[in-house]
């Protein structure tokens, strides 16, 4: 949520936020109206507590009068009749202060953060900038397959099953691919915590729209996310919604920052805009398994833990030795919370593309002022909202698709990267 006070404050240099935040949703591509209709709505709440205040002052200098006149043994109850005019005015006052207040509040919950100054201005995926590119693309004598055709045909992957066991867009991982899809859950949790300095986590799976509101998924996304009928209860997306939820409504002390996380969930989605994308494979299920980096920081700190947090991930896909880019997303591209984004985009032969298997965010204070989460800095000043940092360290499922298609051997076969051969008790292919 972006911050109500800074969108009505004036700069001294003629400029202010509310003309930057303006030009950055311009930036996105989003609808700026919504941003005339907040100002509007705010200063209407401004102007009827004002009135507010006003005739409560009236009604004060008033009763004092009423007290008067009964000391002096006076009829009062002409002022009492103005009295009771200027309560109910007051009341009708407040409560129109307080609708408007709602609608602001409600409306600031659908608008997107504003892009960070380091952020390229595009407004499609065309205009993302390429900050690195790690490994050379695989070239193989002979076609390369992709990872559903080498899966079915090695018999440890099966998309009909589970068509009949649930539906379209979920699959059952058998022998050599279930070992590795829980090796790399393993290796990446092992990596994080021991290497990277995260603590473990395993959230829970379920969440309430309290938090699915505190990240940005609720109001903007809600068709995406399986609901529990008649229930206040939601699959998550993510485990970005449970983790970053886990501090909701606290204040930490700012020698406690940064707190750092990295937990393993299951995903689910109901991929509600993205029908006809990917309807064969593992690339775009309705469920899978990620390992989700998460951070909450001081501001002034975020950028630099944002650069590191990528930096954990890719370290992922280095042991792997799969070739990836590095990718800056531009403020058309870039998911509705984020202030700025890097995508890593894994090589897959078999599709001759890269595709995205993390995308790591700074959200600066905006997932924290919907989540009301503050530290109290050590100078003992006000509290302060936190920034809050996540990424994908690494998306599993996808991770597996790329060992397969890169991995792959002209007979079928499946070589295991060295990396991940002890986490499936020293096996070194698939066959």
């Amino acid at each position: 949520m972006i911050d109500l006070k800074l969108l009505e404050k004036k700069a001294e240099n003629g400029t202010s936020y509310y003309d930057e935040y303006r030009q950055g949703l311009i930036n996105r591509g989003a609808n700026t109206s919504m941003l005339d209709q907040i100002m509007h709505l705010a200063l209407r709440r401004k102007e009827a507590l004002t009135q507010a205040e006003t005739e409560k002052a009236k009604q004060n200098k008033l009763s004092a009068e009423v007290g008067q006149l009964k000391r002096e043994g006076k009829d009062a109850s002409a002022v009492l009749g103005e009295v009771e005019k200027l309560k109910a005015q007051v009341k009708e006052m407040e409560q129109l202060a307080a609708k408007a207040d709602e609608e602001v509040q409600n409306l600031l919950l659908t608008v997107p953060n504003k892009p960070h100054s380091s952020v390229p201005v595009g407004s499609s995926e065309k205009e993302n900038k390429i900050v690195a590119t790690v490994g050379e693309p695989v070239k193989f004598s002979f076609k390369a397959k992709e990872h559903f055709e080498l899966g079915e045909k090695l018999g440890i992957i099966d998309f009909d099953r589970a068509g009949k066991t649930t539906g379209a867009r979920f699959s059952f991982l058998k022998g050599a691919a279930a070992q590795m899809e829980r090796a790399l859950m393993q290796m990446m949790m092992d990596v994080h915590s021991t290497q990277h300095g995260y603590t473990e986590m395993i959230p829970p799976f379920i969440v309430n729209s309290k938090s699915l509101t505190g990240t940005g998924q609720f109001p903007k996304f809600k068709e995406d996310v399986f609901n529990l009928a008649n229930t206040d209860y939601y699959l998550i997306p993510t485990a970005e919604v449970p983790v970053t939820n886990y501090y909701y409504d606290e204040t930490l002390a700012e020698s406690d920052l940064p707190k750092s996380f990295c937990a393993y969930s299951p995903c689910f989605r109901s991929e509600a805009g993205s029908y006809g994308k990917d309807t064969k494979g593992l690339i775009r299920q309705h469920q899978f398994n990620k390992v989700e980096l998460m951070t909450f920081c001081h501001p002034s700190e975020s950028y630099n833990v944002h650069e590191a947090l990528t930096s954990h991930a890719e370290k992922i896909l280095t042991m792997l030795e799969l070739p990836y880019r590095k990718m800056l997303l531009c403020t058309g591209d870039m998911g509705f919370g984020s202030a700025k984004t890097y995508d890593l985009e894994v090589w897959l032969p078999g599709q001759n593309a890269y595709r995205e298997i993390s995308s790591c965010s700074n959200f600066e204070d905006f997932q924290a002022r919907r989540a009301n989460i503050r530290f109290k800095p050590k100078d003992g000043g006000k509290p302060q909202f936190v920034h809050t940092l996540n990424g994908s360290g690494l998306a599993v499922g996808r991770t597996l698709v790329a060992i397969l298609e890169n991995y792959q051997r002209e007979d079928g076969s499946i070589a295991i990267p060295k990396a991940l051969s002890g986490y499936m008790g020293g096996r070194t292919e698939i066959r």
